[in-house]
């Protein structure tokens, strides 16, 4: 099969097409034949701060195809189900999944579509039900509303009954995520949002924000949170590690700071929220209530295109490889 290796080095990411052995499946695990994957900044953006300092590993996190075999201590799953979830090597022909991490793909999305779903929108639950608690009538502040984890977090916020207050650096952006529920748009790259945020909260703040930007908005997202408001970190596509914490205000409001990655948790951590997510988030993409953006589809031989597309910023939503025709 063919499959893509991502190569460090000296700061750079570079792809590489290899010929492999197609994997064989072990206890607990399936092998997919995928038809598309979609590509996430943290892996593929040299800064982000996801990936070593050097070697190779095989790229892609998440995607969606049918299973062609089964391991032993499978459960449910078939031979032909048609699945999607979080896996490593998801830019590649086939690819062996954790059937505690995935899920059905609804009948009524496409491939790209739910390739666009695992990684990003269990991340996105992380962020807004397991750890932030939002609740309806609640207002929620993303930064960054039109990447990946900023349009997941508008969709599902409206789900759950939030009113949303998105920041980009694009008014066309912006005005693309207004039928999407988007109640204010506030268009800056500046950390210059505070007032605006008071203004549409009469002057209470933001219960929750999502900061997809990094730490040159930490500060003033930190300004904007409600007394006894969270915030989760989950990206710095400004490449800044480092932010002044306001201890006064952490201390005086009973603020919540979190964090959300998996990189440094086990398969069982990562698998934890995977059913509680699919109860209450998985109707939704199957009604329709939720419909995955799909900013642009790349065949599987334009990886590098579809890499440079996410590095120009110019994207809303998702970018998905097409890895194969639909079957």
């Amino acid at each position: 099969m063919k499959s893509y290796w991502m190569n460090i080095s000296e700061g750079q990411v570079s792809m590489a097409l290899r010929d492999e052995d197609m994997p064989t499946p072990g206890a607990g695990q399936v092998l997919v034949k995928l038809h598309a994957a979609a590509l996430n900044r943290g892996e593929l953006i040299v800064g982000h701060g996801l990936h070593g300092p050097g070697g190779s590993k095989r790229a892609g996190m998440e995607g969606a195809g049918r299973i062609v075999q089964l391991g032993s201590d499978t459960g449910v799953w078939q031979m032909g189900d048609r699945v999607m979830g979080r896996c490593p090597g998801a830019f590649a022909e086939y690819a062996l999944m954790d059937v505690r991490e995935i899920m059905r793909v609804p009948d009524n999305l496409s491939w790209a579509q739910a390739a666009a779903i695992p990684l990003t929108f269990l991340v996105t639950y992380d962020l807004l039900v397991l750890q932030g608690h939002l609740q309806a009538d609640q207002w929620l502040l993303i930064n960054g509303v039109s990447s990946g984890v900023g349009v997941a977090s508008l969709q599902m916020a409206k789900v759950l009954g939030a009113k949303v207050i998105g920041t980009s650096g694009s008014q066309a952006k912006l005005d693309q995520l207004k039928p999407l529920g988007l109640d204010v748009g506030w268009c800056t790259r500046a950390a210059d949002f505070h007032q605006a945020v008071l203004q549409a909260t009469d002057q209470k703040g933001a219960n929750l924000v999502v900061n997809t930007v990094g730490g040159s908005v930490f500060a003033e997202s930190m300004r904007c949170m409600a007394f006894q408001g969270r915030l989760g970190f989950v990206g710095y596509v400004d490449n800044t590690l480092s932010a002044t914490i306001d201890l006064e205000a952490l201390h005086a409001k009973r603020l919540c700071l979190f964090g959300v990655s998996n990189k440094n948790r086990t398969p069982a951590q990562r698998a934890d929220g995977i059913a509680q997510f699919t109860a209450q988030i998985w109707p939704a993409l199957a009604d329709g209530r939720i419909q995955p953006l799909v900013d642009h589809v790349f065949d599987f031989d334009q990886l590098d295109q579809a890499k440079a597309r996410m590095e120009s910023n110019q994207h809303t939503g998702k970018i998905v490889l097409r890895i194969a025709s639909a079957a």
